[in-house]
């Protein structure tokens, strides 16, 4: 192959379904590369004497066909593809030698210039397979072909990178999606790509407003809280704009603080599109309970500490007949509480776990604005917490968090159990 290694690849796509793949060697690079073929519906054989644990474990389900051996001249007859990746140099060129015979194509991973083939930097997004190969000035640094990738990978998953003559129409409907706890990166890939290719986005005031900056300008952004309802009640006015929207055939994003099914009356709006037959997608988010504490150096669970979290809405009193909260129940568990929506009811909550038989000294933490860059955390315990977020003004949004774990990051919990 030397006489050809200063010409560019052709790249190509190979349909390898159904078709006989060889794969000369079990470890590392045969892990990696295992699944794509496997997914390619390729009719997979490994021939090496030992292998990892990842890819004994795909044999064990039947995704592939291995012979634990060595390679011997031959392996590769009626092959369409070769990998050879295995430690054992006199096999590879063996293998290699016997691909150039038989015409099969043939990855090397110790030695590309001998290859017949080269495996590219895959990337997939929305039906598209993205495959980069770094040209010879490139040294074929596989390293650069992966930054490439990537790059073009999560442009196409945040909308970025689109073909401005050939963007697919979006589906019209709803699209529910969690937008994280207010950090904008914290959005999932597929939130950011459908607000990207929006139409209408209807956000609440905890969503992530950043991400609302930049949205094209055509893009019709309606604040929830500023929705007119007249005789409506505000819940049902936000279900007829997404209704009304989605029916003139727009593609809506209903874009919701943390998770939509965590205290976000996702489903009450889910169920309103249905009754509708309007299509509607749920795009869950990282919820506030978890990963506020997180930002804050508080683990939610924590061994020798905590075995359970209970995450509760404290936006209803304990004493006030609509409460659906067991205080009582809450107040005998020994895990953690985490508290949403609560910073105005902490006083009567905390009152109400400490008459149930908590401690008063149990560590309590108000995390307010978590992940964001007005993120403040201020400690007490059920004792103080409601002095301490009166005297600190701890204001909406925030995330209360009570059980030693919020004094794990300080040294100061019980030692985790041998």
């Amino acid at each position: 192959m030397a006489e050809h290694a200063d010409h560019p690849a052709y790249p190509v796509g190979l349909r390898l379904s159904g078709r006989r793949v060889v794969v000369v060697g079990g470890g590392q690079v045969a892990q990696r590369r295992l699944p794509a073929l496997i997914a390619a519906g390729a009719d997979i054989t490994l021939v090496s004497p030992s292998a990892t644990p990842s890819v004994e474990a795909m044999a064990d389900a039947g995704e592939i066909r291995w012979e634990r051996r060595r390679y011997e001249d031959g392996d590769l007859t009626d092959t369409w593809y070769a990998l050879i990746a295995s430690d054992d140099d006199a096999a590879n060129d063996a293998a290699s030698a016997e691909a150039e015979r038989t015409r099969t194509w043939c990855v090397r991973s110790d030695n590309a210039d001998v290859a017949t083939a080269w495996t590219p930097a895959t990337g997939r997004s929305e039906g598209v397979t993205v495959a980069v190969l770094s040209t010879d000035a490139q040294g074929r640094d596989p390293r650069h072909s992966a930054a490439v990738r990537d790059a073009i990978v999560e442009g196409l998953r945040d909308g970025t990178l689109t073909a401005p003559h050939h963007r697919t129409r979006p589906t019209p409907g709803v699209s529910l999606v969690g937008g994280g706890p207010g950090d904008p990166d914290l959005i999932t890939v597929r939130g950011r790509r459908l607000l990207a290719e929006a139409d209408v986005v209807i956000a609440d005031r905890l969503g992530p407003r950043d991400l609302l900056d930049e949205l094209p300008p055509h893009v019709q952004v309606i604040d929830a809280a500023k929705i007119p309802y007249g005789r409506f009640m505000a819940q049902e006015a936000i279900n007829q704009a997404l209704i009304e929207h989605a029916k003139a055939g727009k593609a809506v994003v209903r874009l919701k603080g943390g998770d939509p099914f965590v205290f976000g009356r996702g489903m009450e709006e889910a169920q309103a599109l249905a009754a509708e037959g309007i299509p509607c997608t749920v795009v869950p988010g990282i919820s506030s309970s978890i990963s506020v504490p997180g930002a804050a150096g508080i683990p939610v669970t924590h061994r020798g500490v905590a075995h359970e979290f209970t995450v509760v809405s404290g936006h209803v009193a304990p004493d006030d007949e609509r409460s659906l909260v067991d205080w009582a129940a809450l107040a005998q568990l020994r895990g953690t509480l985490v508290l949403l929506m609560a910073v105005d009811k902490i006083g009567a909550i905390a009152k109400a776990l400490v008459a149930h038989g908590k401690s008063p000294d149990t560590p309590v933490a108000l995390v307010q604005e978590g992940t964001t860059a007005s993120q403040r955390r201020v400690d007490a315990t059920l004792a103080t917490v409601a002095e301490r977020a009166a005297a600190e003004d701890v204001r909406p949004p925030a995330v209360i968090v009570i059980g030693d774990v919020v004094a794990v990051g300080t040294g100061t919990a019980p030692l985790p159990a041998e």
